[in-house]
């Protein structure tokens, strides 16, 4: 038996309630807002993942220029003709002819000041901390002192002054010395900072070890990433590596 509305040839239809289309919309909004907290994250992730790799490419760039140079350190050109006091003679800051090494020792950030000296010859190739090499046409002493002022490592040579790396907070070096004739040449027996150290154990510096602390990018209040990160390297220096003293 048919219905009045079949009779009629309509159909009876029930939409949605309120009540029913808020719980759609609620369950809906949450699905979306769960899809951008994910995104969210994600993104974030991305960006500290960034600025991570950001702040390893300027550790390793910074920490090269100063090895480059710190390895460099006591060179002189043709050793057969002139020997090191010659070449590198006493000067403010170097007080003993031949010294390639001095510091001064800081307690507190920005932290220590390494400065280095060696001669060259025009074309050898032997890079200063600027990054460029001697094409005078002529033999140059080159003295190059690492700082940190204003958050940047920067390089005081000759006169000028060059930024290596940012977000630097401070520079710490300890400098390996033999100080005892019974080790073997070329090695350290104990590390001093500059502040320790006597006016003969500059002569005797066989390696620097050099620590730059950087900024954390992933740092923030309240959150267990440490706000500074070390990055440490012992530096030989070449002129004394492997010789009889």
């Amino acid at each position: 038996m048919c219905s009045p509305e079949q009779k009629s040839g309509r159909t009876s239809g029930r939409g949605f309630t309120l009540v029913e289309l808020l719980v759609a919309l609620s369950v809906g909004l949450f699905l979306v807002g769960g899809m951008l907290l994910v995104l969210q994250q994600d993104s974030r992730a991305f960006a500290g993942q960034n600025d991570l790799a950001g702040l390893q490419d300027n550790e390793r760039l910074a920490m090269t220029l100063v090895a480059d140079v710190v390895q460099a350190s006591g060179y002189f050109p043709d050793p057969t003709l002139t020997t090191a006091a010659g070449a590198l003679p006493v000067t403010p800051g170097f007080p003993i002819a031949g010294q390639a090494v001095n510091g001064v020792s800081g307690p507190n950030p920005p932290g220590d000041t390494l400065t280095v000296r060696f001669a060259t010859a025009s074309g050898d190739g032997v890079l200063n901390c600027s990054g460029a090499a001697n094409n005078s046409g002529a033999n140059q002493i080159y003295v190059n002192s690492f700082f940190v002022a204003g958050n940047q490592l920067q390089c005081a040579m000759n006169g000028a002054n060059f930024v290596l790396a940012n977000n630097v907070q401070s520079l710490s070096v300890q400098y390996g010395v033999r100080t005892n004739p019974a080790i073997t040449a070329g090695n350290a027996d104990t590390y001093k900072s500059a502040a320790q150290m006597s006016a003969t154990d500059w002569n005797n510096v066989v390696s620097v070890a050099v620590t730059m602390s950087f900024a954390n990018p992933l740092y923030a209040p309240g959150q267990p990433q440490p706000q500074f990160l070390p990055f440490r390297r012992v530096i030989a220096l070449m002129n004394m590596t492997g010789i009889g003293l």
